[in-house]
């Protein structure tokens, strides 16, 4: 059976150190997935991601440069009230079919409660950087402890 486990990270750094030691821990792609606010053209605010960076599929200056692998699901989505996004993993298909929802709704399809959902989705409109791991049961205290061990807070698995 299948778990989720999900984070927040204060910066790009962090999550991109923690997406490099779940990958060499064994957790592929498919499994692994980054949230985080995007930026257009012009507004530069540090630790958003310029959507034409990941749109394009490209790895330079944006979070997916460290999340090698990653990038293939990659996108950019506009969500109303939330603004431009980037998602890479499995979520990004999640979200672009349910960009109405936003983020909360599309991580209720993983188990993750509406009112949790809403307050991830807080923490990447504040420009935090959402990661979520979604993995056999096996797996989820090594993705939980990882999380932790590289600044993720609000460390949760459903």
């Amino acid at each position: 059976m299948s778990k989720t486990v999900i984070g927040v990270f204060e910066s790009r750094q962090q999550a991109e150190k923690a997406v490099s030691e779940m990958r060499n821990s064994g957790f592929d792609t498919n499994e692994i997935s980054v949230v985080a606010k995007g930026r257009q053209q012009g507004n530069d605010n540090g630790e958003t991601m310029n959507m034409d960076t990941v749109a394009d599929g490209t790895t330079t200056g944006g979070i997916l440069g460290g999340l090698a692998g990653l990038a293939v699901g990659a996108g950019a989505l506009a969500i109303p009230g939330l603004g431009p996004i980037v998602a890479a993993g499995p979520i990004a298909g999640m979200l672009s079919g349910a960009a109405t929802g936003g983020i909360a709704g599309g991580l209720l399809d993983w188990g993750i409660p509406e009112e949790r959902g809403r307050y991830y989705e807080e923490e990447v409109k504040r420009g935090k950087i959402l990661a979520a791991v979604r993995t056999h049961e096996q797996k989820v205290q090594k993705a939980a402890d990882i999380m932790r061990q590289n600044g993720a807070r609000d460390v949760e698995t459903h």
